[in-house]
């Protein structure tokens, strides 16, 4: 207890003195880092060093971004090998998935090139056409501990209709997919139908356009968006998907990734704020309320009650029923009813008539006789008799003739 007592003020008069002291960038906060934790390590006091103090005394803000490393161009992590890991895993892990049943004769198929590509990286896999399920797990041989991973996302995959050419690209290091669940996100099953299509496009375009600003490879299959590419794409492609199923049309965000692409070819502006180039769609799909169909007219405001209404004893003062005895009254309320029957009886005897009353007949209109008495103009026809006289079947009009005599004389003169 007294060495605990006595280290502690140490540790105090340590914090104090830095917290003082004006800091400087560069190598003298390295040194001074370097210095506390050795006071903290000879007094056996390490787990009381402070991240706050050491951040405060590197003071990191003081760096130029000059002097800071950058990812070159087109560089990419080296593979995982057999050296990294030679001593293999110490336990086996296995994944499994179920499929559906129409699945089932494209999986029998592609099985074999599943299993070739998965032995390459010493992975198992098992196709069960019984239980429909598929299984993958690791061997003694296999070496890379993430390739499990990546194998049960392949047959996750394949489950929801992705083919085997896309999926297999899941084992390399750059890609990553995504399944994305969109059968939850809206009740209603038409609508559900209408914003999934509204993602697919006319002819598939929108989502074609949405693979070539993502650089990954979507597939819309029921109630699930697979996706596979790289993350920054993955990331692009859920908040298109979410955002169209929760009723934004894709078009916005194809528009603002365009703009993302060009922006991202200036160097200048990488380490800038793109929110003002970025378009800001405002939502112009107001609710309209529906109007009632019997529309109440509100009266206009008076500041005097309304009148007493008249009771049934006042009705009965005015018609003067109040007066009379119950015999009377009793005979007069029969009257009523009788009247009201006799009433009923009439009118039900005149529908019951109706069928036997003849319709109205049309005037029949008499059709107007022929006139017999034509006029013939007889001087017309002998005018049309004497010339088919005259003229010969086949034989040509005197015109006719007088221009064929005309042309052969001017033949003759020619010669």
């Amino acid at each position: 207890m007294a060495s605990s007592s006595l280290e502690r003020p140490e540790k105090a008069a340590g914090k104090s003195e830095f917290r003082n002291q004006k800091l400087k960038p560069d190598n003298q906060g390295v040194v001074s880092v370097l210095s506390l934790l050795a006071v903290n390590e000879s007094s056996h006091c390490l787990p009381f060093v402070r991240i706050r103090d050491i951040i405060r005394i590197l003071n990191f803000s003081h760096f130029d971004e000059s002097e800071l490393l950058t990812v070159p161009d087109g560089w990419k992590e080296p593979a995982f090998s057999k050296e990294d890991n030679p001593r293999g895993l110490l336990e086996e892990s296995s994944f499994a998935t179920l499929f559906p049943k129409y699945r089932e004769a494209y999986l029998k198929e592609c099985w074999p090139l599943v299993q070739k590509a998965l032995i390459e990286h010493h992975v198992n896999a098992t196709l069960d056409l019984i239980e429909g399920s598929m299984t993958v797990c690791t061997t003694k041989k296999t070496f890379d501990p993430y390739i499990i991973i990546r194998a049960r996302d392949l047959i996750r995959l394949l489950a929801r209709s992705v083919s085997f050419e896309q999926a297999v690209r899941i084992l390399q290091d750059d890609v990553a997919c995504d399944i994305i669940k969109i059968g939850s996100l809206v009740r209603n099953k038409e609508r559900f139908v209408k914003r999934r299509q509204r993602l697919i496009g006319p002819k598939g375009s929108t989502l074609k356009a949405l693979e070539l600003l993502t650089n990954c490879y979507i597939m819309v299959q029921g109630n699930t968006v697979s996706a596979i590419g790289p993350f920054s794409g993955l990331k692009e492609v859920r908040k298109v998907v979410l955002d169209t199923m929760k009723n934004i049309h894709p078009i916005y965000n194809i528009k603002s990734l365009m703009i993302k692409r060009e922006l991202a070819k200036d160097s200048e502006l990488r380490s800038q704020s793109w929110e003002r180039f970025l378009p800001q769609f405002k939502h112009k799909n107001v609710n309209k309320r529906k109007e009632p169909k019997k529309k109440t007219v509100k009266k206009e405001y008076t500041p005097f009650p309304p009148p007493q209404p008249e009771s049934q004893i006042d009705k009965e003062l005015a018609s003067g029923e109040y007066f009379l005895k119950a015999n009377q009254k009793k005979r007069q309320k029969m009257e009523a009813i009788k009247a009201k029957q006799a009433e009923a009886i009439s009118k039900r005897q005149e529908e019951r008539n109706k069928a036997f009353i003849p319709p109205k007949e049309k005037p029949v209109v008499k059709p107007k006789k022929a006139s017999t008495e034509t006029k013939i103009d007889v001087a017309s026809i002998k005018e049309k008799v004497k010339k088919a006289k005259n003229k010969k079947l086949g034989a040509l009009t005197a015109e006719e003739i007088a221009l064929k005599m005309k042309a052969g004389e001017k033949k003759r003169k020619k010669k």
